[in-house]
């Protein structure tokens, strides 16, 4: 398995000044998927913005593993709601132009 799209977490780790630890702990609630190869531990390259995000919260804001869970699903749940509401404006567009 070629490792070009992932980041080893020791190298994350190293760049954002966090402890392994704190990874251990995003991996356990769900909030990072890892991948695992030749002993060594990975993220996704296109994750790295999701972990900035979750980092930022956790340096910044002093937000708990457990509120940044919440605040992740609330985040995703706004986006979801605000594509549903476009859907139904642009249903109601239709409705109002017949």
């Amino acid at each position: 398995m070629p490792t070009q799209n992932l980041i080893p977490i020791e190298k994350i780790c190293s760049h954002y000044k966090i402890e392994y630890s704190f990874f251990n702990a995003l991996v356990e609630v769900g909030l990072v998927e890892v991948k695992i190869y030749e002993e060594n531990t990975y993220i996704y390259q296109d994750k790295i913005g999701d972990i900035e995000k979750i980092i930022r919260l956790n340096t910044e804001l002093n937000v708990n593993i457990e509120g940044i869970d919440i605040i992740l699903n609330l985040l995703k749940k706004e986006v979801r709601l605000q594509e549903e509401v476009t859907t139904l404006q642009n249903r109601l567009r239709l409705y109002e132009n017949n």
